[in-house]
Formats: structure tokens, C-alpha cells, sequence
């Protein structure tokens, strides 16, 4: 018997109502999160290939920003756009956001891979099109963890949640093992490995997934978006620009344009929650930050994506421009091996997260959240008691734990805010999570690199002034090298370049030095033991910071409430409460 088309297409793709649907909506926003938060970490081990390959010398003045923006442009405006989209998503659909949000990735990274140019041209089509790849990212982040929470029941949300939350941060992670292997074959492969997943998962989608939210007619809040926009715009490039050196300072905090982007984005935050009470359709209900469990765990998640971000980029530092190299290796193959002595943090990641995304359905979020906070708070103290030459074991164990922490603390916290938000609002509230995340991870680089740039301003340029001395340099250009701001330091530790090849090869002392000298001087151990005790200090400022947010993500998960998830069958008067169950 012939079938009808509408026969045809049902059998040819899930329905919403398929017993299997969810798990192909699990799987699809799963990819979609793993591959947008690769991207986000993957140009990090990277750039030293991808700066050959265009062969453009970072470190050279007025080159950092390039640096800074092939790195910070696909996460600043993904942190920007997000809560956009979310909204876009409630309005128009969010699996129609999503899909369109994976293509469009994928577009940008074809763009990528196929860079014409070299030099400061080569990396501005770099930074233009990893900002349109950040657009597709924000499309998949916004919409991604709405779709989940629509397709879930509330008592099965955590274990799909921490699932995807799982492949989110662990794609951060994961990032830099794959630029790393990546990278040593082909710098353009970095970019290349996103288009084959990019096409399959963008057919997928939208032959699978099914509309499911619950939509209300809107129309955009241009105010609150300008104004919402433009000031997190402003805010987040304001913190980026402030590490770079300004004048005599070591830090450019004291820049007028940092300060003027710092005054007038936080002045247009201030006017996007006074516009977002007043207009019709606002962008984001001001009235979800009423809801306990929803802001508390925001909160939290906000200081846990700042200290997993500093985390992140210290201990890349700390391997690629001390350890490993005491360690026999070259500063042209630690950002390979900076990616591969991670593993320990990606796996306990991984072991914890989905587990407590489950446990959370059953118990609620409040005790898995608040421990894992205080366990990563704890390995952030833990890392300031080991030697800085450590014993592998000892880091590889306290990394792990702390891998263990974020994934205890992460389902749960997403669980908590998706579960305490009405249903047509799932879409922004998704959205605010997502520029939680990503703001987190911009906001880290700002803060801990300049809390280390401040902690190495007062030890290394007597440190390094005397080392070089003592090496034969003479003192006039020993003093300048020492004098010089040590985020030129930090930055040749974090490419996997040599430090002080970097620092006296301009002054051509290098060529006149016995080439014993010069071996010691370039060698793989006079930086990093010169490095030590100046890093160390930095460290203990930077660490005990990330301590203390931490503790701050654990107080605010414990306030969030215990188990608690919104009645959309309440009354309107009640409509925008969450249950909260002590």
C-alpha cells in the first residue's frame, strides 16, 4: 500500500514524539557544544604555528594585539551576541537558531582554513572571520542547553545537561591537545578540522531536530541590545587592552581608553537593566534575576569560569616556559607537550561531570555544586604547595582533582538555572548563561594575567637584570631588558618561544658574546631557573584570587537553594517563581 508524503516524512526523521528523539537532540547539541568550545581553545596552542604559517613575528611592538585578538575575538563576541540569540531563539524558534548557527560556523571556517594573505593582513582575515565563526558559536551556545531542557523532563535534565556541559568544558580542554597534534603537521589544519564535523552535524540538525519550545510573539529590544551590546563590548576589550603596557606602566590599567571603555561600558550595563523594565519585549526579563536559584547559580558559574580560565592559561605558562623546558624539552614542542601533560585535568572532567549531572536529578544541585566549588578551591592551594620543578605524579594528582571539582560543579549549576526558569524564557535564560560562561573565560585573561604581570613587575627586573649580567651582557642593555614590561615574558613563555633569545635578539648582544655564554643563555634551563622564584610569586597572587572566587561560587551555590524546578502550571501571579525545596 503506497505511503502519503506526510507518511514519508514522518518516517524519514524523529518525531518530537519518537521514544529516541531526546538522545538524538543530546547527541546533535552535544557535537555542536564540543566543537564551538574546541574553537574557543584551539588557536591557544596554536599560534605559534599559525604565526609562522603567516609568518608574522607576535612579539615584535605593535604585533601583541594581533595576538590578543585572534584569541579574544571569537570569545568576546560570542559573550556579546549570546543572550541575543537566546531571545532570537524564544521568538523565532530555537532549533531554527541552532542549526543556522552551526552552518554559519561552518561557513567561517572554511574562511579560516583558506587564509590568502600573510603578515598584519593575514592575521586581520584571521581575527575578522574567527569573530564570524564566534557568531556561529553563540548561535549553538545560546540555543543548545534551551533545546535540551525543552526535549528532557525535569527529572532526567541533569544527566543531559551535564552530558553537554561536560562536552563544553571538556572541549576547552581538549582544544589544546588538538591544536597542539594539529599544529605539527599543518597550522591551516587547526581551522580545518571544524568543516567535516561542521557539515554533517549542520545536515543532521536540521533534518532531526524538532521545534519543541513553547514561542510567544515579540519584537526585538533594539535599545536593550545596543545598549546590552555595545557596553560588554566595551567592558570586555576595555580588561583585554589593560594587560598590554602603557607608558611606563607595566600594565595599561591606567590607559585613558581603558578606563573610558571601563566607565562607559559598565555606565551602559547600567542603562540596558533600567531600558529592559520599561520596554514592552525586553531582551531579558529582569525579573528572572528575582529567582534565587537562577541568579545564585549564575554567580557561581560567573567565578568558576574566571578561575577555570585563569587556570587554564597559568598552567600553560608554568609548563610551557619553566617545567618542560627543565625538562628536556624544546620551547618549539612545549605547546605540544603542555596539551598531552594536561590530560589528568580533562579526564577527571570527564569522570565527574555526567555523574553529577545525574545525581543532581535525584538529590538537586546545591550539594554537588557547592563541593565541587570548594574542591577546586582547594586544589587552587594545593598547586601554590608543590615546588615549581614538581614531581609529575603530584601535578598530574592535583589537576585531576580539580578536574573532578568542575565537573561536580558544572551540571549541576546549568541544571539549576535551566530548571528554575519558565519555558518561554528558556531561551534567554540560556542565553545568560552563555555570556556567564563566556565573559568568564574573557574576563580570566584580563584579570590573571595582569594580577601576574603586577606580582612579576616587583621581583623579575632585578632578577633578570643580575642573571644577565652575570652572563656577560653588559649592564646598560641588562638594565633595559630587565626594565621592560614582563608581559613580553609571559607571552614568549605562553608561544613556546625562548624568552631571552626573544628579549636580546633585537640588541644584537647575542652576536657578540663567547658561545658558551650564548648556550646558557638560550639553553633550555638558564630562563626557567631564573624564572622561578619571580613566577612563583606571581602564582600565589593569581591562585589565591582564583581560591577565593571560588569559595565565593561555593557560597552562592549552597544560597542557591536544594532541589527546585519551575511550575509552569501555577498561576500567573506566581508564574515567575522558582520551587525552591530546602
Amino acid at each position: 500500500m503506497p505511503r502519503d508524503a506526510a507518511t514519508t516524512t514522518t518516517l524519514s526523521r524523529f518525531d518530537k514524539d519518537h521514544p529516541h528523539y531526546r538522545w538524538v537532540a543530546l547527541s546533535n547539541t552535544t557535537l555542536g557544544m564540543l566543537m564551538a568550545t574546541i574553537n574557543s581553545s584551539i588557536v591557544i596552542i596554536s599560534l605559534p604555528a599559525i604565526f609562522r604559517g603567516i609568518r608574522l613575528d607576535p612579539l615584535e611592538p605593535g604585533n601583541v594585539s594581533y595576538l590578543l585578538w585572534i584569541i579574544m575575538g571569537f570569545l568576546v563576541v560570542s559573550a556579546v551576541l549570546v543572550v541575543t540569540l537566546g531571545r532570537l531563539g524564544d521568538i523565532y524558534g530555537r532549533v531554527k537558531m541552532y542549526n543556522y548557527g552551526f552552518a554559519v560556523f561552518t561557513v567561517f571556517s572554511v574562511l579560516l582554513s583558506v587564509d590568502p594573505f600573510t603578515g598584519g593582513q593575514g592575521a586581520m582575515w584571521l581575527i575578522v572571520m574567527r569573530i564570524g565563526q564566534g557568531v556561529g558559536g553563540a548561535m549553538i551556545f545560546a540555543n543548545s542547553t534551551a533545546i535540551l531542557t525543552d526535549a528532557f523532563p525535569a527529572d532526567q535534565r541533569g544527566m543531559a545537561l551535564g552530558i553537554n556541559q561536560v562536552s563544553a568544558i571538556a572541549g576547552s580542554f581538549l582544544g589544546l591537545i588538538v591544536g597542539g597534534l594539529l599544529s605539527e603537521w599543518h597550522w591551516r589544519a587547526v581551522f580545518w578540522v571544524s568543516v567535516p564535523i561542521g557539515v554533517f552535524a549542520t545536515i543532521w540538525g536540521f533534518r532531526s531536530l524538532v521545534e519543541l519550545g513553547e514561542r510567544r510573539a515579540a519584537r526585538l529590544d533594539v535599545p536593550g541590545n545596543l545598549t546590552f551590546g555595545v557596553g560588554l563590548t566595551a567592558l570586555l576589550v576595555a580588561i583585554t587592552y589593560g594587560i598590554q603596557p602603557y607608558g611606563d606602566h607595566s600594565t595599561g590599567w591606567l590607559n585613558p581608553w581603558v578606563l573610558a571603555g571601563l566607565v562607559g561600558g559598565t555606565l551602559l550595563l547600567v542603562a540596558f537593566v533600567l531600558v529592559e523594565q520599561r520596554v514592552e519585549h525586553p531582551m531579558v526579563t529582569i525579573g528572572l534575576f528575582r529567582i534565587r536559584a537562577f541568579t545564585m547559580a549564575n554567580i557561581a558559574g560567573l567565578m568558576a569560569a574566571i578561575g577555570r580560565g585563569g587556570l587554564q592559561f597559568m598552567l600553560i605558562i608554568w609548563l610551557q616556559g619553566i617545567w618542560l623546558p627543565l625538562h628536556g624539552y624544546s620551547y618549539e614542542s612545549t605547546p605540544l607537550w603542555a596539551g598531552i601533560y594536561l590530560l589528568p585535568l580533562t579526564v577527571g572532567f570527564l569522570a565527574a561531570g555526567p555523574v553529577s549531572g545525574w545525581l543532581s536529578d535525584r538529590y538537586g544541585a546545591r550539594l554537588f555544586a557547592t563541593a565541587g566549588s570548594l574542591i577546586v578551591a582547594a586544589t587552587f592551594v594545593a598547586l601554590l604547595l608543590i615546588p615549581i620543578d614538581f614531581p609529575y605524579w603530584i601535578f598530574a594528582l592535583v589537576i585531576f582533582l580539580n578536574g573532578i571539582g568542575s565537573g561536580l560543579f558544572s551540571a549541576p549549576n546549568t541544571t539549576a538555572i535551566m530548571n528554575s526558569v519558565p519555558a518561554h524564557e528558556r531561551g534567554a535564560a540560556s542565553g545568560v548563561r552563555g555570556t556567564v560562561f563566556n565573559s568568564g573565560m574573557s574576563l580570566s585573561i584580563g584579570i590573571f594575567f595582569s594580577l601576574m604581570i603586577v606580582g612579576l613587575a616587583n621581583v623579575l627586573p632585578r632578577t633578570l637584570t643580575g642573571a644577565l649580567t652575570g652572563q656577560g651582557v653588559p649592564h646598560d642593555v641588562a638594565a633595559q631588558i630587565g626594565g621592560l614590561p614582563p608581559v613580553g615574558s609571559l607571552f614568549a613563555s605562553f608561544l613556546g618561544y625562548n624568552p631571552v633569545g626573544s628579549l636580546l635578539g633585537p640588541s644584537g648582544v647575542l652576536d657578540t658574546l663567547p658561545a658558551d655564554r650564548v648556550h646558557t643563555l638560550t639553553g633550555k634551563e638558564f630562563f626557567p631557573h631564573l624564572m622561578t622564584a619571580p613566577f612563583h610569586h606571581g602564582l600565589v597572587i593569581v591562585f589565591v584570587t582564583a581560591a577565593a572566587m571560588m569559595v565565593v561560587a561555593a557560597v552562592a551555590s549552597w544560597t542557591a537553594g536544594g532541589k527546585y524546578v519551575h511550575d509552569d502550571a501555577q498561576s500567573a501571579e506566581g508564574a515567575g517563581e522558582a520551587l525552591g525545596r530546602e
